[in-house]
């Protein structure tokens, strides 16, 4: 699907029915393709429920001698054999041959491990072509233009990777390889969810997905190949040594220092994330500060504990320190 064809689909989407997360403005081809499924059949089905009602209307209201022909047996035949055939013979094969061109895996198609967890999700970019693995958290990063595949899978229940405006939806089962293919069309910033009830922060586990021209992700990805950068102020450093001191390097990965924990978000580039808590909050110092002395209070369920000791300035210099890692 080329980008003449998404473009001309967003200029039919539906009004009001346009944003970041609406299955009804497709930035991509399988998306497209959806989107026209799913018109064509809501107008069948709203033209077919129409008929149903005119002529349930006519047999209560309409005289017993002008109505007898709806027992005759051509009504019957036609209106309850022939016609829902002929719809049906119509309605499926197009439904298999759309569903047949989506989510087709492309040769040389971008590679993506993304893992579904209480309350966020573990992103990775595997290493190829010469370029390194690293991970991220809550953010996809794609190339405009350019097919994606992603490989999902959970760590712990079963979650639901979905992303409207590009595609359909595939499951994350623990113990379980899926992957879901997709090409963003246009340039933007795309909402993800997951859509399979995962426990009680279900409706705060968002991500986001950015397509960007192909100048800019390379970029971004050689960026994310590198260490964290070093404190150059002395409150940064203050910072970093409060996060050693804490022991938050026992579940968090900063690649260049020796924290090296497993467990939670890679922060090594925290920093330029746009979101924070899986897509709830802006990322900046003040909810960085926020998040890490009321997690529980702020989303509670997550597996993170709330750090409630932490002083003012203290919270501020490991905010800083956070915000700092670009």
């Amino acid at each position: 699907m080329t980008t003449r064809a998404a473009a001309f689909a967003c200029a039919l989407s539906l009004a009001g029915c346009s944003g970041v997360q609406s299955a009804l403005d497709p930035a991509g081809g399988d998306a497209l393709r959806i989107y026209w499924l799913t018109l064509i059949m809501t107008l069948g089905g709203t033209l077919i429920f129409l008929l149903v009602t005119g002529v349930l209307l006519y047999a209560i209201f309409a005289p017993p001698e002008r109505r007898a022909w709806l027992g005759g047996r051509r009504t019957i035949v036609v209106g309850g054999l022939a016609f829902p055939i002929v719809v049906l013979s119509g309605l499926l094969p197009y439904g298999l041959i759309v569903m047949r061109d989506t989510d087709v895996p492309m040769p040389g198609a971008l590679q993506v491990e993304v893992i579904g967890e209480q309350y966020w999700w573990r992103v990775k970019y595997p290493e190829e072509g010469g370029k390194s693995e690293f991970s991220t958290a809550n953010e996809l990063i794609v190339p405009v233009g350019s097919p994606v595949t992603v490989t999902v899978t959970s760590a712990d229940v079963i979650h639901s990777f979905w992303i409207p405006n590009l595609g359909g939806k595939i499951d994350m089962i623990p113990g379980r390889i899926n992957r879901l293919s997709f090409t963003a069309e246009r340039p933007g910033i795309y909402r993800g969810v997951c859509a399979e009830f995962c426990g009680d922060q279900h409706a705060r586990m968002a991500f986001d997905v950015v397509a960007l021209e192909r100048t800019a992700f390379e970029a971004w990805r050689a960026a994310q190949e590198k260490p964290a950068r070093e404190p150059d102020l002395p409150f940064l450093s203050r910072g970093r040594a409060l996060f050693r001191a804490a022991g938050c390097g026992s579940c968090h990965v900063v690649r260049g220092t020796e924290a090296d924990g497993a467990f939670g978000p890679d922060l090594t580039h925290v920093g330029s994330r746009r979101t924070i808590g899986a897509g709830q909050f802006p990322n900046n110092i003040g909810t960085l500060a926020g998040w890490i002395a009321n997690t529980q209070h702020i989303k509670p369920g997550v597996r993170m504990p709330s750090y409630g000791s932490f002083t003012g300035e203290e919270l501020r210099s490991l905010a800083a320190y956070l915000e700092s890692l670009k």
